[in-house]
């Protein structure tokens, strides 16, 4: 099993890390990373791994059967090498903000509406998110927007540990994705925007909410039956 740093401390940017194993010549397992496979909503993490002066760029993270593949660009790393695994720093830290906006945008809107979340894709440049939300309503959309940053403009910080599975599943509005069931694992990872939000997830986040900047409202659509579906887009702190 791969060892995740990315959820013991989100801002790892660079890391030494041995290879277990290598498939095809591109899909490499390491002992440990600080690269977040895709899932949840959050695409993988992009970056390259250095041995000696061969770069193998990092194009694609996935996590099957417990371990974290990396696949790279080109062939040439063996079992048993040590690499230097740098991160695109800029680019996980953009996902990082939106991760977290989104925790925060989500909230507000579940709490308001009593809407869950039916679907998600953060991006760099926009990220969307679905709710059961019985009325198409933009200015409604608008106005969680809004409320969401007056709060990116306070220094309220946001916590990731774990917690026992039974103990987890006590906390109202734990789990705010529709048909989602939690894993069947003794403990589960809890985010929690202190005074604001608190949710099991998986993901990376950053410490504090000012980080975010902002998000800017970017469309709504009508997805169907109860469906609504918003896009957004950051806007620098």
């Amino acid at each position: 099993m791969t060892e995740e740093l990315y959820l013991v401390d989100s801002y790892l940017k660079k890391y030494r890390g041995r290879v277990v194993s290598v498939t095809q010549g591109k899909y490499v397992v390491l002992d440990r990373t600080i690269f977040y496979p895709k899932g949840g909503g959050q695409p993988g993490d992009r970056g390259r791994m250095v041995k000696g002066s061969d770069v193998y760029n990092v194009i694609f993270v996935g996590k099957f059967s417990g371990n974290v593949s990396h696949e790279v660009d080109r062939s040439g790393l063996q079992e048993g090498d040590e690499v230097t695994c740098i991160l695109d720093w800029d680019r996980r830290y953009k996902l990082m903000r939106s991760h977290t906006a989104a925790h925060i945008f989500s909230a507000l809107l579940c709490t308001g509406t009593g809407a869950l979340v039916t679907g998600n894709q953060l991006g760099v440049d926009r990220t969307r998110f679905d709710f059961s939300l019985e009325d198409f309503d933009r200015s409604l959309l608008v106005k969680y927007i809004d409320e969401a940053n007056d709060l990116f403009s306070e220094d309220i910080p946001v916590k990731c540990y774990e917690l026992p599975r039974e103990e987890a599943l006590k906390i109202p509005g734990i789990i705010k994705m529709a048909k989602a069931l939690p894993p069947n694992v003794g403990s589960l990872r809890v985010v929690e925007v202190v005074g604001v939000d608190i949710q099991a997830d998986g993901g990376t986040h950053v410490h504090n909410l000012r980080e975010v900047g902002g998000i800017q409202f970017i469309k709504a659509q009508n997805k169907g039956k109860h469906n609504r579906r918003v896009y957004f887009s950051l806007e620098e702190p």
